[in-house]
């Protein structure tokens, strides 16, 4: 599913109104009557509600709310803020409509001075001050109002995106000059804003109310922001032949573990076989030889000759190369890191200390062969980097612009992994939860993806299908175990069954 910016937002609003064709008043019509919907579905009719309407089309929105609201039953007080004596066409003539009908309890339209309304535990506020065409943050009277919302022990309605919050950069804006929603009612489609760590204190329960926008637009307007669905997911599912042998599944290597971090290397290795691929090596340090031929008999286990990643091994017969989990950030590793790589011809995926030693060493990273896949989570990324983002907006576009650079794949990891791919596109995975957030799942996630590759799958669908396969199997260990009980060999045992929800 595509993700929109505000600026194709509005001109998909645009294209609807010009093409199906239908006026601007009555598309806001539509869209009020399904946030009416949606409220009333959560609160009942004796709830009182304060609307905070601002002078622009989400103000629009909300006055024809108000007045829905109160045809069905409800008090409403509302509170329009005009400060600078222009309100859009739309907003004008709901407010008209609204004052015409009699019907409200209260109706302030604020110029200069405002009193604010008492605000309690029992009061619903419906924020409409400012949508998606906010472009700067906010400030003066409507900051000081924003405060007193928050301040308030009332629940919020948000309409569309919480009132000072834009809808793809937020830097620079002050957490306390955006609104706090409990509830965010977004119209048509989530915005990018919303798939950002950082900015989820304001959005509360997200909703998205289908207005009937134009399918032929959003269908032909580029977007470089989607997200990952189970239909395409499956549509890049590899099948296995009836009279396949293990010769032809591919062979993976893994080179992983350090001392005291076998358990990373097994993880790995654990899920890498799990993803079909036909045979799994992993070179770790000799110290975690016997813990690796006990915890995964299925595996060849070629042991270092050190303690530690000492030197690059031949790659020919591999089809694809996991480097990283656990391995520890010797020198000597970082150096036979950068042996393997300038030899290494098949994919590879790098990950955790295989980032972290990049990292440490700037200059080698625009040395790096063109397709890498990385998978860092944000301090990594940071790290590689070489610069800490004030937000999770600035850090996905840090690490867009390193993947177009580097012409690399790199999975910023969170709630919603993002896939940053060489040609500046970005896909938001969906599945997964916060139980995930365990010592090891990124270690499964390598192995997951190095026995993709090595399957035959393409460096994008290996990734895109790896990510969403790591946040299923995530899913389905926590139906069975519960979020806090979930570790990260739960998500291997989980992956069969997610892979045949996929098939």
């Amino acid at each position: 599913m595509k993700i929109l910016t505000g600026a194709q937002i509005r001109e998909l609003d645009k294209y609807t109104i010009e093409h199906e064709p239908i006026a601007s008043i009555d598309l806001m019509e539509r869209a009020a009557r399904a946030i009416t919907a949606a409220i009333q579905q959560q609160w009942p009719q004796g709830t009182p509600v304060v609307v905070f309407a601002g002078p622009g089309n989400n103000g629009g929105d909300a006055l024809a709310v108000s007045r829905m609201l109160v045809e069905k039953g409800y008090t409403v007080d509302v509170y329009l803020f005009n400060v600078h004596g222009h309100l859009s066409d739309e907003c004008a003539k709901n407010r008209d409509r609204l004052i015409n009908d009699g019907l409200i309890h209260h109706f302030t339209e604020v110029s200069t001075n405002f009193d604010p309304p008492k605000l309690t535990e029992q009061t619903l506020i419906i924020d409409g001050l400012f949508g998606s065409g906010l472009n700067k943050p906010l400030e003066g009277g409507f900051a000081s109002l924003v405060k007193y919302i928050n301040q308030s022990p009332a629940r919020v309605v948000s309409i569309d995106v919480p009132s000072g919050l834009m809808t793809e950069d937020n830097i620079g804006v002050s957490h306390k000059a955006v609104v706090r929603a409990d509830v965010t009612l977004t119209l048509q489609m989530k915005k990018l804003v919303m798939f950002f760590a950082d900015c989820q204190q304001y959005l509360g329960v997200v909703r998205v109310l289908d207005i009937r926008l134009s399918k032929e637009y959003i269908k032909s307007i580029p977007s470089a922001y989607s997200t990952v669905e189970a239909d395409l997911v499956r549509q890049m599912m590899l099948h296995r032949d009836d009279f396949a042998h293990k010769g032809m599944m591919g062979s993976a290597l893994l080179i992983a573990g350090s001392e005291g971090m076998a358990g990373a290397a097994v993880l790995a290795t654990r899920a890498c076989i799990r993803s079909g691929v036909g045979k799994v090596t992993t070179l770790t340090p000799r110290c975690n030889y016997v813990i690796m031929q006990m915890s995964v008999p299925e595996a060849i286990v070629h042991p270092d000759s050190e303690n530690y990643y000492s030197e690059a091994i031949s790659t020919e017969e591999y089809n694809a190369v996991g480097i990283g989990p656990g391995l520890g950030r010797d020198e000597g590793s970082a150096l036979a890191l950068m042996s393997q790589l300038q030899q290494t011809q098949c994919p590879v995926v790098l990950d955790a200390d295989a980032l972290n030693m990049l990292g440490s060493h700037g200059m080698w990273i625009s040395q790096l062969p063109d397709n890498m896949i990385m998978t860092p989570h944000p301090r990594e990324l940071d790290r590689l980097a070489g610069t800490a983002s004030h937000s999770e907006g600035e850090r996905l576009a840090v690490a867009r612009d390193m993947a177009e650079n580097l012409r690399a794949y790199i999975m910023l990891k969170g709630h919603y992994t993002a896939l940053c791919m060489p040609d500046g596109s970005v896909m938001f995975n969906t599945t997964g939860n916060s139980g995930m957030a365990t010592a090891g799942s990124g270690d499964v996630l390598t192995g997951i993806i190095t026995g993709l590759l090595a399957r035959g799958y393409s460096r994008k669908n290996a990734c895109v299908v790896g990510m969403y396969l790591h946040g299923l199997a995530g899913d389905i260990a926590a139906q069975r175990v519960g979020k806090e009980s979930l570790v990260a060999s739960d998500i291997i045992a989980a992956l069969p069954d997610a892979f045949k929800a996929l098939y």
